[in-house]
């Protein structure tokens, strides 16, 4: 399964129509990914948010044409999807550390975004795909989740900041001690679920029920894990090694690999009564794949 060709079919798709609207799905559907996925791989292994690339290289794009035309400011703005000269205006000084006026004026050189080319990197991750133990493959037979819903984003590693405190929140709170039925008490899960095409998605942390328990309240509710295969990965140590790991799966395993991420939720399963919160977490990710 060629990752990275596939998603530089969707790089190519990007240059040609930076002076046209892009949607992401649109994007994403040239290498053949949901938008959500094609986000969340785009990001781990570039270090870049779609978004975000396509922000620097238009203004990159922008940079080319006030030196290079005779064009006005407000046209190249136009051009290059903003609305206003204002608006162009506050986005190039940001890139660039100055207006387009006295961009076009001095000879300084700013620092462009180069286009990404993803078959060049693959040769640089094929060597780091056994940095990491290799997972284990299973079947799991599904699950019924009782939990509680919080809300996060990709972009800017929002994820990455608000996942550790819907933990302590749901800890600290004791919010865990309203679910019935719990089949594993001391395991905590944590899904990633209900993606949006922004970028939205739902993190649920909760515990493992009955088929007969009840969600006991508004606050809370109730998740299904689909029976299926899943990659399995252990994260034991440091806190931050479940946020190095994902990066991993997503940047580096993954796309050297011959499985393809199907659809549906990626969970993770902390062993509470066993983890020492910083320093010694046990935590086993599971993504689904086929």
């Amino acid at each position: 399964m060629d990752y990275y060709f596939r998603i530089q079919q969707s790089l190519d798709y990007i240059e040609e129509h930076l002076q046209e609207e892009l949607r992401i799905a649109e994007i994403a559907a040239r290498a053949y990914f949901s938008a959500f996925h094609f986000q969340r791989m785009f990001l781990a292994i570039s270090g870049f948010t779609v978004n975000e690339y396509i922000r620097k290289r238009r203004l990159s794009e922008a940079a080319n044409r006030l030196r290079g035309s005779n064009e006005s400011v407000l046209q190249i703005a136009l051009c290059f999807q903003y609305q206003s000269q204002e608006a162009f205006t506050r986005a190039f000084q940001s890139f660039a550390g100055l207006t387009p006026g006295r961009y076009r004026k001095t000879a300084d050189v700013i620092q462009g975004q180069p286009v990404i080319n993803f078959l060049e990197l693959q040769k640089k991750t094929k060597g780091d795909v056994h940095e990491m133990d290799k997972p284990t493959l299973i079947h799991w037979e599904g699950t019924k989740i009782i939990g509680v819903e919080y809300k996060t984003n990709l972009n800017e590693d929002a994820h990455y900041k608000d996942i550790p405190g819907f933990y302590d929140d749901f800890g600290r709170n004791g919010r865990f001690m309203a679910i019935p039925e719990k089949q594993s008490p001391g395991m905590s899960y944590g899904i990633a679920c209900h993606y949006q095409e922004n970028g939205d998605f739902s993190f649920i942390i909760g515990e493992a029920v009955a088929d007969t328990a009840e969600v006991p309240a508004e606050a809370y509710v109730q998740f299904d894990i689909p029976a299926g295969n899943y990659a399995m990965f252990k994260a034991h140590g440091p806190a931050g090694l479940s946020q190095s790991t994902r990066d991993y799966i997503y940047g580096t395993w993954l796309p050297n690999t011959n499985y393809e991420r199907r659809e549906g939720p990626d969970f993770e399963i902390t062993d509470v009564l066993n983890s020492a919160y910083p320093d010694n977490m046990r935590i086993t990710i599971y993504i689904p794949v086929d």
